[in-house]
């Protein structure tokens, strides 16, 4: 993935120090790009860990003779914690900082993820589940809280996308390096505690080179600091015109429409997408009859599709904001088109037999599915950056809601059905509350509280 080429020279008032551009004045070095490159592994190797039950599921379904309503229960242990966790963990990112509250995470999620590697069966693998979600639920807040704080107003589409698109990625490589390390160890025991030993060493690296504060990064001129300085210090004037005020908790917000909005809005985006994650290998392995090698191979294609949509979608916002276009404009042209096409595109997986057309469809799906993405520069619109780890975390708890249901729904369909087709019809539902709910947030203004 190419990064785009922002590093424009900076105004004169803008640079005191540092390599001169072409007209002497100093020019913008390029820490929040890296920053932001650097937090795309990290949410990859999120998903990765997330995902890799999904991957090994038909092997650890034969190996604990797991009925379809248990292994749906299985996959939706890790969103019960994880919800739970997040407006609190949006608190003590607000309180704390991004960094501290992100380094803990990672340590604590690769532990957890190298302890499901032992369990013995259902209940310890539930409760080990149980622990991922719990340590892992600090990492998108933290993430959209740095979206606030080190993008300049005009890339933070890119940010939050740059952010997000980790998970499409992570999905997608971790059919692959999951399927191979169980080939190569010959246990999916063996898989989980080597994901787990690489997410402790992302920890030490989100440590050793996130900062809190642009200017508390030794890498960072004094003309990247004060270009992301006089944005903030833009948007505070603008919210100060507006009647909004400092650090606020959680109950202010919930009287307005596009809070509401936001949360529907993240819930049914991730009404499907954890749907696809969760039981997406399992229904191409039942329903299509897809070995683990294909299965592999499919997942990387349907969620690599994802992480280059993500990306053109934060590109296309960014640069169609800058041309002029009010954030209304363009976040709702571009966030409905998505969710037409994605209703379409799961209609069609329903009523088509072949295997290979049903991979392209998901794969469109996935492609148009994040440019949702974009939905983690909002918590900063709405709330600004003091607010932004707790309107954040509001935002993935109500996602995470369908985290925890869908699994279990998906589960009570097919063992009920034997079937995949109410399944995703199920999906189909929960884009439609995405699409309605896109198009009522009002994206041009911070809340007034």
């Amino acid at each position: 993935m190419s990064i785009p080429n922002t590093e424009t020279t900076a105004t004169p008032d803008e640079a005191t120090a540092g390599t001169p551009g072409k007209d002497g004045a100093q020019r913008r070095s390029a820490v929040r790009w890296r920053l932001f490159l650097l937090l795309l592994v990290l949410v990859s190797v999120n998903y990765i860990d997330r995902g890799s039950i999904s991957v090994a599921l038909p092997i650890i379904q034969k190996e604990f003779d797991l009925a379809p309503e248990l292994v749906g229960l299985l996959l939706s242990a890790f969103f019960w914690t994880y919800a739970l966790m997040q407006v609190p963990v949006g608190w003590l990112i607000d309180k704390f900082g991004p960094r501290k509250v992100m380094t803990a995470s990672c340590i604590g999620w690769g532990a957890a993820t190298a302890a499901s590697g032992m369990a013995g069966g259902f209940l310890s693998m539930f409760i080990a589940r149980l622990g991922i979600g719990v340590t892992e639920a600090g990492v998108m807040p933290a993430g959209g809280k740095l979206n606030a704080i080190w993008m300049h107003k005009s890339e933070r589409g890119r940010g939050a996308t740059i952010l997000d698109a980790g998970a499409p990625l992570g999905a997608g490589l971790g059919g692959i390096i999951i399927a191979g390390l169980i080939a190569t160890t010959g246990s999916w025991r063996w898989s989980f505690v080597i994901a787990g030993a690489a997410t402790v060493l992302m920890g030490i690296a989100v440590w050793w080179y996130v900062r809190d504060n642009p200017r508390g990064h030794r890498g960072v001129n004094d003309a990247e600091a004060s270009y992301i300085e006089a944005s903030h210090a833009a948007e505070d004037a603008e919210a100060a015109l507006d009647g909004s005020r400092g650090k606020r908790g959680l109950l202010p917000y919930l009287k307005f429409r596009s809070f509401w909005a936001m949360c529907l809005g993240w819930l049914g985006f991730n009404g499907v997408f954890y749907g696809l994650l969760t039981w997406g290998p399992l229904y191409l392995a039942q329903a299509k009859g897809f070995d683990l090698k294909t299965i592999g191979w499919s997942t990387l294609v349907i969620f690599g599709a994802g992480f280059v949509g993500e990306i053109i979608g934060g590109t296309i916002a960014d640069r169609w904001r800058a041309s002029g276009a009010s954030a209304n404009l363009v976040m709702r042209t571009l966030l409905g088109i998505s969710s037409a096409v994605v209703v379409g595109g799961l209609v069609g997986v329903t009523v088509v037999p072949d295997a290979t057309t049903a991979v392209v469809l998901l794969s469109l799906v996935l492609f148009f599915l994040r440019w949702v993405g974009l939905f983690w520069s909002i918590p900063s619109i709405l709330g600004g950056r003091t607010n932004a780890g707790v309107l954040g975390g509001a935002m993935n708890l109500s996602g995470n809601i369908s985290g925890f249901v869908t699994p279990i729904v998906v589960g009570l369909i097919v063992g009920a059905t034997g079937s995949y087709t109410w399944a995703l019809l199920y999906f189909v539902g929960s884009a439609v509350i995405m699409g309605a709910s896109v198009l009522a947030l009002n994206y041009n203004k911070r809340l007034p509280v």
